[in-house]
């Protein structure tokens, strides 16, 4: 657990880091490369990789659309939907390498050797669907029991 939490405490200090830096915190960066990389996504599908809520979705596109490294345009076959389409600002954003969070990855990847990989996506893929399938609150006896949410 303490290698989680490390790696889950260096990504919110890198992208602290990298929005002083760049303008652009690790998930607006990431929104940014899933749209270079397709463009005309709506953001509905970008939530779904990058395995965000809808609703902070929303508050990413927001802001880049803001910042104005993206627009949003019309979808001709839904009038409801809305495509994402990099700006030339988002383009020259996404051009740049260095002191970003997939620099870092590179950097591990390429010591990592194709054994060390399959097994680390094996314990991490095993391990988010652990997590997912896990129900809040269990009695001292092991059974399951309903929380109520409280907003």
């Amino acid at each position: 657990m303490r290698l989680i939490w490390a790696v889950d405490h260096e990504l919110h200090s890198l992208s602290k880091r990298m929005h002083a830096a760049i303008g652009l915190t690790v998930p607006q960066r990431m929104t940014l490369l899933v749209i270079g990389r397709q463009p005309g996504i709506p953001a509905s599908e970008i939530a779904a990789l990058l395995h965000v809520h809808p609703g902070t979705m929303s508050g990413i596109i927001r802001r880049l659309e803001s910042g104005k490294y993206l627009e949003r345009l019309g979808d001709e076959a839904d009038a409801r939907r809305m495509r994402l389409s990099l700006t030339e600002r988002g383009r020259r954003a996404n051009s740049r390498r260095g002191g970003t969070f997939e620099a870092a990855v590179r950097k591990t990847l390429a010591s990592t050797s194709p054994t060390q990989l399959a097994s680390f996506e094996d314990v991490l893929t095993r391990l988010a669907r652990t997590l997912r399938d896990t129900v809040e609150g269990q009695t001292a006896g092991g059974q399951l029991r309903a929380v109520a949410r409280r907003r």
